[in-house]
């Protein structure tokens, strides 16, 4: 049986925390701005310190899975 837990998790986190997608963290004009398609060298690494943190909880300390087979 593979476990497909981690791989989703990934998945999901790095679509959602694309920075500018869906929010950016600092953006360019605020604090918080909301789907402006636009990144700053910055914001790659807010959002990349946030997707480390949430796979680490996630995958770690509640350790999902989802096997397939």
């Amino acid at each position: 049986m593979a476990d497909w837990g981690p791989v989703l998790v990934a998945m999901v986190l790095f679509v959602l925390l694309t920075p500018g997608l869906l929010f950016q963290i600092p953006g360019r004009n605020r604090v918080v701005e909301f789907g402006n398609m636009q990144t700053s060298a910055s914001s790659i690494l807010v959002h990349t310190l946030i997707y480390f943190g949430l796979i680490t909880i996630f995958l770690i300390a509640i350790g999902v899975h989802i096997y397939a087979g």
